[in-house]
């Protein structure tokens, strides 16, 4: 057999790969700094920034020593903002000198004795709040709703099941039980014909033409006793329908009676309803009253009470004024600094070498799996269907089978004269294969994965097709039946030869 051969892949030096990562990592993080590092001008000054050292750093997997850049960034005002920082820092200067003299003031500021509200207006008084209006929170109405209409004490309860318990399952029963009595003799006796029927015809028990016809049978006997069932289920539904109708009945007439019952109560409570609106529209009136009469005092209140804060405000504000003057004297002013533009930032992608380097051994290594697996399995299944060849004959007929896919390819010795003979039968020669045959007299026979049409576990099996061994060596295929087998022992001493 030819299958071809492929071994897999030297992994790479993993020093190696680490190595041409770092180097790969170090000249992407320099040239990032040079990219991201631009100088700027601005009309109030400029940034520069530039590298003025190096450091070496040594890769301790490799020992390879790579120039790492440092950078320094100088900011420079413009020479008006230059001026006006110095002025800024002569009048900080002067200011707070300044502060420094007024803040003696506070001693005399701060040593007296401050109480603003010994002179501020009264507040309000909670008293001037009267509940002389409570609010009414009760309602008097001279009828009370009636909430339901009492029903008949004389009614029975709504009837919600009809029917015996059973639901007419035990009269069901009977009806079936009757109807089978008569059609289970009927359909031993057909059974039997059927089956002696077969037995005249010479139709084997247990053969598919046997089995075929016997399933027919049973689908018929199948259908008579599903119509034994149905009748009994028409009859079990006849019997639900009359219970079922004599329970409306009654559930109706009850019904009536309570719709009666249910229009009185509704006509006392409308007349209820309307008592309860006219206390309700009395009770609002006199609570809009009261309410009015607590915003007004609630006003009062409050005005006494602004009045107050207002002065209190206006007093501590005085005495704040100078405190806040020597602060903003001594806080002085600063100087405006450049602003300077936040430039994109752009960053060159790390390549992943180690990655792809890895990557490629595994893509190497998953090819060599695949076909390595793929190879076991053809191997596999002609070993499996080379084990069974002394069993003779293998059905193999490609109308037989299903969801066919080829899986691999197989060379087979094709013969050239008939010498040897054929043990399983003696009066039969076997055709003679040259062994020392080059590939030239060898035919490429296409193996499957398939499954049979008449398996209905659906198993797999991997094998030939009859029609193609037919045409490499005709002597190994057989016809019985209109169906075509593989003789095994045949079929595999034609690939061996040609291994």
């Amino acid at each position: 057999m030819s299958f071809g051969k492929s071994d897999p892949p030297q992994p790479p030096n993993p020093v190696a790969v680490a190595g041409a990562q770092t180097s790969s990592n170090v000249s992407t993080a320099v040239a990032n700094a040079y990219l991201n590092a631009p100088n700027q001008v601005t009309p109030t000054g400029s940034l520069t920034t530039k590298p003025t050292s190096s450091y070496q750093f040594t890769d301790p997997t490799t020992g390879q020593t790579y120039d790492i850049p440092n950078f320094t960034t100088t900011q420079t005002l413009s020479p008006t903002e230059q001026q006006i920082l110095n002025l800024g820092e002569t009048s900080k200067t002067n200011l707070a000198q300044t502060g420094a003299d007024q803040s003696s003031r506070l001693n005399s500021l701060l040593s007296g004795n401050f109480d603003p509200t010994q002179t501020a207006p009264g507040a309000g008084h909670a008293s001037w709040i009267s509940s002389a209006y409570p609010a009414q929170t009760s309602l008097t109405s001279t009828l009370g709703p009636t909430y339901g209409y009492g029903g008949d004490p004389t009614s029975s309860d709504i009837t919600r099941s009809y029917g015996p318990a059973d639901n007419f399952s035990a009269d069901r029963q009977r009806v079936e039980e009757a109807l089978y009595g008569r059609l289970n003799p009927q359909l031993a006796i057909e059974k039997n014909q059927v089956a002696q029927s077969l037995a005249d015809q010479g139709i084997r028990y247990g053969s598919d033409a046997y089995n075929a016809a016997m399933d027919n049978y049973n689908r018929q006997a199948n259908d008579a006793r599903l119509a034994v069932t149905q009748a009994g289920g028409a009859e079990q539904q006849r019997m639900t329908e009359e219970a079922k109708a004599q329970a409306e009945f009654q559930n109706q007439a009850q019904q009536q009676r309570e719709q009666e019952q249910q229009a009185r109560g509704q006509f006392f409570n409308q007349a209820a309803q309307q008592d309860f609106t006219k206390a309700l529209t009395t009770g609002q009136f006199y609570n809009a009253g009261a309410a009015q009469e607590l915003t007004r005092q609630q006003a009062a209140f409050n005005a006494q009470n602004a009045q107050r804060q207002q002065y209190l405000s206006e007093m501590y504000g005085q005495r704040s004024q100078p405190i806040n003057e020597i602060t903003a004297l001594m806080s002085g002013s600063q100087v405006a600094q450049p602003s300077f533009v936040d430039t994109a930032k752009n960053q060159i992608p790390t390549t992943d070498v180690a990655g792809i380097i890895n990557k490629n051994t595994d893509q190497q290594l998953a090819a060599s799996a695949q076909q390595t697996a793929q190879q076991n399995a053809i191997i596999g299944g002609l070993f499996g269907f080379a084990g069974n060849a002394a069993r003779g004959l293998a059905t193999s007929d490609r109308r037989l089978k299903k969801n066919i896919h080829r899986v691999g390819t197989v060379f087979a010795a094709t013969p050239h004269a008939v010498a040897d003979v054929d043990a399983d039968e003696p009066g039969r020669r076997l055709p003679k294969f040259d062994v020392d045959a080059d590939e030239s007299n060898s035919k490429e026979l296409p193996i499957y994965s398939y499954t049979f049409k008449h398996d209905p576990m659906g198993r797999r099996h991997i094998g030939p097709m009859a029609q193609d061994v037919e045409k490499i060596d005709p002597s190994a295929v057989r016809e019985i039946g209109g169906v075509k087998f593989i003789h095994k022992r045949r079929m595999m001493g034609a690939i061996l030869r040609a291994a």
